[in-house]
């Protein structure tokens, strides 16, 4: 996307969910003819098993997305457990034709020293982490989920003055926790190392229920997301003011070049936040929204 150089950035973080490895690809050559996003995320985040499926189509749709001139970046798994994780971590590490998302400090030591980002779920908290990235070569992070308005605000200055780029999370399910456990093969009476890959059986995870049957939360293999949808579309020009360059939509299994397309109407100004929801109430996953965490209360609650 030949936007100005100070122009909100658009991203598309990795898809988290086992989807099948055709669907991958196809979706992903969706979003290089029709999405005005101006960086992707590809990589396996959560399970390492799960990599050898799209594999053979990485480095194919790698080069269609930089064709049509989006930023390829590469993120690495999120929680290393056995010798096989780190082996696919070191893989995507020494890839020299995108740049590299660290999703856990086993990657940062072989990135040490030359340009790399940062992912969400390396907990950047304070301005002190992030200088201590910084001098090690990150010139991009994201924030985890959870981080409220005014450390956002101290972290974009911050981000500022160290020429580092500052990305949240505005859409989809918010990443919370990863486990040892597979929560999926559990659910199915299976462990991890035989699960089947029956987390394929739920595009936008495993939907949880309290026992009073009230929605609480949903799993991903080791993964736990929330329930409900973020939605920051009405923090959108304050986090600009604040010093966030680039704007993450989260991929479900719904029309995500809509939810694209409607986040950037955001930022060019030509929708306003009220009508944003509203369109994606309408494409977007049938859950209710929240920016608890955005706004300094309980991460699940909608506040005005």
């Amino acid at each position: 996307m030949n936007r100005p150089a100070q122009s909100p950035a658009l991203s598309l973080g990795p898809i988290l969910f086992h989807w099948p490895a055709e669907r991958k690809r196809d979706f992903y050559f969706r979003i290089a003819d029709e999405a005005p996003v101006d960086t992707v995320y590809l990589g396996e985040v959560i399970c390492s098993k799960r990599m050898p499926f799209f594999a053979p189509f990485l480095d194919e749709v790698i080069e269609r997305l930089q064709r049509s001139g989006i930023q390829v970046r590469l993120s690495t798994l999120a929680e290393i457990t056995i010798q096989r994780d780190q082996r696919e971590v070191e893989l995507a590490c020494d890839r020299r034709d995108v740049i590299v998302e660290a999703n856990d400090a086993s990657a940062l030591n072989r990135l040490a020293g030359r340009p790399h980002a940062i992912g969400p779920y390396l907990n950047v908290y304070n301005e002190d982490t992030l200088a201590f990235l910084a001098g090690k070569g990150a010139i991009h992070v994201t924030l985890p989920s959870e981080i409220p308005a005014d450390a956002i605000a101290i972290l974009g200055a911050s981000a500022r003055s160290l020429g580092v780029g500052l990305e949240v999370q505005v859409y989809g399910r918010a990443p919370l926790a990863l486990s040892a456990r597979c929560y999926h093969a559990r659910a199915h009476g299976r462990v991890k190392d035989t699960c089947q890959f029956v987390c394929e059986n739920d595009a936008d995870g495993l939907d949880l229920e309290t026992l009073d049957a009230k929605s609480f939360l949903t799993v991903n293999g080791i993964q736990v997301l929330s329930h409900t949808c973020l939605n920051l579309a009405h923090a959108l020009v304050a986090m600009v003011a604040q010093g966030v360059t680039d704007f993450r939509i989260s991929p479900h299994s719904q029309d995500m070049v809509a939810v694209a397309r409607t986040f950037r109407s955001v930022l060019d100004r030509e929708i306003d936040p009220d009508e944003a929801s509203r369109r994606l109430q309408v494409i977007g996953l049938p859950v209710p929204f929240s920016n608890g965490f955005y706004r300094h209360v309980e991460g699940y609650r909608w506040a005005n």
